[in-house]
């Protein structure tokens, strides 16, 4: 059998993360130009993490039972039928087209089991004391996803239309299938460690009933919940205060992701496995989080002059595109320190034999995150561009000082009663 390998798991994750970059820039935007309201907006954007919230444990679990391997070739196969539907879709008009867009984003939540079994693999090849610094893969992988996929979506919506960028995406997506197929090896070996069979309400009581790991899971939940404010709105918002046409403000949204991209991807290159041995998990975790809530405060304060092109936008528009970039740089840090450190002290948290169950609560937290995080952006936005941000970023600091009480003050007595047996 072949030696498992993070070169293969990292392409497998940041493949597919090209294709969910190809197209969640253009998402609110191109349901916009088919008539969306925010709320409705939010609802599209959501649907996918609606059903990775549903799917996401029971596909850690089974992950557990027979193997990552398996687990993680249905849900490469899955998001590149997923992303051909959303490309029929985006060719269509009206409510037939945002019909067909939410199919697509349901489809592609149903098979969506990438990333919390590619964190048990990972966790499965790692020994404990490496597991924050190669956490960070994974969000490596989302950062270089944030910096291909939008960039890509530029490219094939100039060059292929309407249909480009989930057509692209589905390529890519089946040719990550494809390498996965010959080149992926499993790295846990069912039986060895028995998997703990529980129930999914039971599974979701037991995680949260640890103290440090139900925290974990929350902070992760509440993170990812201010992420999605970002995510959702921002070409809204961008297509708001700069008076923008729908694709200039879709292009403009793609370029911000790709930046975010090329931030978060450098931050979790090098520097997270320094800080984490600098501070430790707990600081990181906690002053992230600040960081991040900090940077979504100015956001919907940043205006240009009506009319601008994408040109104009840089060019005379060009101090409050700096004060826009300097934001979103911020925010990008903040965000990609949060997650691994999170990961490898949930990870290490946790007994070898429930890691694929472990992540994958922690993993459906987010997508819940990700279910209401749209709807209550785009149902603030809706009422007042700033509402959003200004909620969001305040909770976000919120919880860094939460987490700070917690993990960083907590009793030590806290902290052994969630070490696993």
């Amino acid at each position: 059998m072949r030696t498992p390998s993070l070169a293969i798991i990292f392409l497998t994750v940041f493949i597919d993360l090209v294709g969910f970059g190809l197209v969640l820039p253009l998402l609110p935007n191109y349901s916009r130009s088919f008539g969306a309201t925010g709320l409705q907006i939010g609802f599209i954007m959501a649907a996918y993490s609606a059903m990775q919230f549903l799917c996401a444990p029971a596909w850690g679990v089974l992950s557990d039972r027979i193997g990552r391997r398996p687990v993680l070739l249905v849900s490469t196969a899955g998001n590149a039928v997923s992303y051909l539907i959303f490309a029929l879709g985006s060719s269509m008009t009206g409510s037939t087209a945002l019909w067909v867009i939410l199919l697509s984003r349901v489809f592609a939540g149903i098979c969506g089991a990438n990333i919390s079994v590619a964190q048990a693999y990972i966790a499965d090849i790692t020994p404990p004391e490496d597991r924050s610094r190669r956490m960070g893969l994974i969000g490596m992988a989302f950062g270089l996803g944030f910096i291909v996929g939008p960039a890509l979506a530029v490219v094939s919506r100039h060059y292929l239309g309407v249909m480009g960028p989930g057509g692209v995406a589905a390529v890519i997506c089946a040719a990550n299938f494809a390498m996965a197929l010959v080149r992926l090896p499993e790295s846990w070996k069912p039986g060895v460690s028995p998997p703990v069979r529980r129930a999914r309400l039971s599974q979701f009581r037991h995680v949260m009933n640890r103290p440090v790991v139900g925290f974990l899971v929350m902070v992760f939940f509440l993170a990812t919940f201010g992420f999605t404010c970002f995510e959702s709105t921002l070409g809204l918002l961008i297509q708001q205060n700069f008076a923008l046409d729908d694709p200039t403000a879709a292009r403009t949204n793609a370029i911000l992701f790709c930046f975010c991209g090329v931030i978060g991807a450098v931050v979790q290159t090098g520097p997270i496995g320094r800080l984490v041995k600098r501070m430790g998990e707990p600081k990181l975790i906690a002053l992230s989080l600040i960081v991040f809530g900090l940077s979504l405060l100015p956001l919907p304060f940043i205006h240009g002059k009506t009319g601008l092109g994408l040109q104009g936008l840089v060019s005379a528009g060009a101090g409050a595109w700096w004060m826009i970039l300097g934001s979103v740089a911020f925010l990008a840090v903040g965000s990609g320190l949060t997650r691994p450190p999170l990961f490898g002290l949930l990870s290490n948290l946790t007994p070898a034999e429930e890691q694929g169950g472990t992540l994958g609560v922690a993993q459906s937290a987010g997508s819940l995150a990700r279910v209401l995080g749209p709807l209550f952006s785009g149902f603030l936005f809706d009422r007042h561009p700033s509402w959003p941000y200004l909620a969001c970023g305040l909770l976000a600091v919120a919880t860094g000082w939460l987490a700070w009480r917690k993990l960083v003050s907590g009793t030590a007595e806290d902290r052994r009663t969630t070490r696993p047996s």
